[in-house]
């Protein structure tokens, strides 16, 4: 009983999310406590859903904080002499060019937004691309794979998400994999250079004042930036990010003062500091209300049983062959699988019964967290349909989402083959 409940939660989950038929807040709270109700929990579901909160609690406060922290970063222009000084390095050379896009992107994506790197590196490059008569699926392709690979960042929803399903530290989750991601962002690089060579067949080489012109008619002036305190904010971030990975402190206690000392250096004025906070709210609010719904829904799953007993009953569907290389499968089709579920479906309901089915094979539930990120929601996102970031990205650059999906795939699924492929030497995921 307990495990068909679990897996009607789960159905009447994808259906409703995937569907578009309520917010995923809502079905993250509404559905897990209506089948329990039909299980006959009552009072027990209340303890199911605090327990469930207590345990992603941390992990909201720190995507909120870091949210906030690269906000303002962003805002004090901390990363606008970078862009300016690349799109000078690219000149009107396709390979330089090409390796510029991948590097702006990834620099951009710091923070975590797929929405923010598609409208900051777009505007700035598509100009260049279209004076030299590059093709801009080549540019849509490029800034996707960047996007993708740096979505796999601790802050990263993707990285959040499975570390609020699995119920562990999300340094626990991304710290091994530091060095196959390092590779993946590599492998980027090295196709962004790849495609910038197949693209000088295409050039038209401008006269040198119109390559000034266009670039600078993409840079954008920022009445916010603060350049007197540059050198002190990427000081503030390289800090921040060693302390992250070593591990020397809760990642949430880590954003909190980071963004503390940040707002208050940059703009110490009250009235500045709130309007930034506002400015940055609703992103900040919206991921942190997802991740106590499904501590909620996680909650309820966990407490009343449904995961244990849908696992249990999967090990005895699942072949020992599969159920013993459970990892390394989900690593194969994690690329793919942005395809077919949502970020919020595919974390909160497919992944926790994943690790817990991999338990019963004597796996470990975090390299099944571990093979998820290096593709599913990472990789995969910027050729989702089921992304709003996707549209955004073929709508900046006015390509066709079939013959971005046709170019960019293959490469995409490259590039997690490679991080699954380091994953595996290292033995970060087990084979």
């Amino acid at each position: 009983m307990l495990a068909f409940l679990g897996l009607l939660t789960i159905i009447l989950l994808l259906i409703l999310v995937m569907g578009k038929m309520v917010s995923p807040v809502v079905a993250l709270i509404v559905v897990p406590i209506v089948t329990a109700l039909m299980g006959g929990f009552t009072a027990e579901i209340l303890t199911f859903i605090t327990e469930g909160i207590k345990t992603i609690s941390t992990t909201a406060v720190m995507f909120i904080f870091a949210i906030l922290f690269f906000g303002i970063l962003m805002d004090a222009g901390t990363f606008d002499p970078i862009i300016s000084h690349l799109l000078k390095a690219a000149g009107n050379d396709p390979p330089r060019i090409t390796v510029v896009t991948a590097i702006l992107a990834m620099i951009v994506h710091l923070d975590g937004s797929g929405a923010v790197t598609f409208l900051v590196t777009i505007p700035a490059l598509l100009p260049l691309y279209d004076a030299l008569n590059m093709r801009r699926t080549t540019l849509a392709t490029i800034v996707a794979l960047s996007a993708g690979t740096m979505n796999i960042l601790p802050w990263g929803g993707p990285t959040i998400r499975a570390a609020t399903a699995l119920e562990v530290q999300v340094t626990q989750l991304f710290n091994p994999l530091l060095v196959p991601a390092l590779c993946g962002l590599l492998t980027v690089l090295g196709i962004a250079y790849v495609l910038g060579m197949k693209e000088r067949q295409y050039v038209r080489i401008p006269e040198v004042t119109s390559i000034e012109t266009q670039t600078q008619a993409a840079a954008k002036t920022n009445s916010l930036a603060r350049p007197k305190l540059l050198w002190f904010n990427i000081l503030l971030i390289i800090i921040s990010i060693i302390v992250l990975i070593s591990a020397w402190a809760p990642p949430h206690i880590i954003f909190m003062i980071a963004f503390a000392i940040a707002i208050s250096i940059n703009y110490p004025n009250l009235k500045d500091q709130r309007e930034r906070i506002d400015a940055h709210a609703k992103a900040a609010l919206l991921m942190a209300s997802i991740l106590f719904a499904a501590g909620c829904f996680t909650g309820i799953l966990k407490g009343s049983g449904m995961i244990e007993a849908m696992a249990s009953s999967a090990v005895k569907v699942i072949p020992a062959f599969v159920g013993n290389h459970l990892a390394l499968v989900t690593g194969l089709l994690s690329m793919p699988a942005s395809l077919l579920f949502d970020p919020d479906s595919f974390y909160f309901g497919v992944l926790p019964l994943l690790g817990t089915t991999a338990t019963h094979f004597g796996g470990e539930s975090i390299e099944i967290g571990r093979a998820a990120i290096l593709g599913q929601m990472t990789t995969g996102f910027p050729i989702s349909p089921l992304t709003g970031a996707t549209f955004l990205l073929i709508g900046l650059t006015g390509v066709d989402l079939g013959e971005h999906q046709r170019k960019t795939i293959p490469l995409a699924f490259l590039v997690t083959m490679v991080m699954l492929l380091f994953s595996l030497l290292l033995g970060v995921i087990s084979l």
